[in-house]
């Protein structure tokens, strides 16, 4: 099978996985090229409400493919950090789903999620130092605000990997779950993501990321969304809110 990530939209959720199994699901640089403008078209579609990302079988990302730095590292490094970025913009809850190896630039993708579920045994590593590369400056800063200055020093100063309940102590990942159990975990929360209010979300979202000039912004939404009127009307009534706001939607 060649490189390349795919797709499925189910149940409002989209899956995109990873697949290079030749090379535990490095990225290549059409890979990584790739990933930009299939997250435009899956946040510009109103029946997506939240995605996961995953590898194929046992691993999530070992990295970027080691030939494609062969070229231009700096070339390699600013299609990562693009994929990165998009992944990280991305306007609606974002899962990543780990088993085995995610390291390198699958640290990064996995960084840039906001949640992340992980299998016991998964191991995580940044390792540029082993290259000679200097990560760049917003996947550091990201690191730090997930794992702080410490390990995020200890990651990137040695490129040791570390397991799945150190990466859980130091807030790497979210949830770590028996071997056997990750796909039922995942698919459990990705549907509670998609039962909520997407107005919550995705100004929770900008807020948590650091933005603080759209207080006005997000209150004019929540004031003509009806969002507020329905959670409380079905809070009430004892149902399932109906919540129509979209971030797909024009604003």
């Amino acid at each position: 099978m060649d490189p390349q990530l795919s797709h499925q939209v189910v149940d409002a959720v989209a899956t995109v996985v990873i697949r290079h199994p030749a090379k535990r699901n490095a990225m290549t640089a059409a890979m990584w090229r790739a990933m930009p403008p299939l997250l435009a078209r899956l946040a510009g579609d109103p029946d997506v409400r939240a995605l996961v990302l995953t590898g194929e079988g046992a691993t999530f990302c070992a990295g970027a493919d080691i030939s494609t730095l062969q070229g231009s590292p700096a070339e390699a490094q600013g299609l990562a950090v693009a994929a990165e970025e998009a992944l990280a913009a991305f306007p609606k809850p974002t899962l990543a789903a780990i088993r085995g190896h995610c390291v390198g630039g699958g640290a990064q993708l996995a960084a840039a999620c906001d949640l992340r579920l992980a299998e016991e045994g998964a191991l995580f590593g940044v390792t540029p130092a082993k290259l000679g590369i200097v990560y760049p400056a917003s996947s550091t800063r990201r690191l730090v605000s997930l794992v702080g200055p410490a390990t995020a020093k200890y990651l990137l100063f040695s490129a040791e990997l570390i397991d799945t309940q150190r990466a859980l102590r130091t807030g790497l990942v979210d949830e770590v779950l028996p071997e056997g159990e990750l796909d039922k975990r995942v698919a459990e929360l990705a549907r509670i993501l998609v039962s909520r209010s997407q107005l919550t979300q995705a100004a929770a979202k900008e807020f948590a990321n650091g933005r603080t000039d759209r207080d006005a912004h997000w209150a004019e939404q929540a004031r003509g969304s009806g969002d507020t009127a329905e959670g409380v009307a079905a809070f009430l009534e004892r149902r399932q809110p109906r919540f129509t706001w979209s971030v797909s939607t024009p604003e």
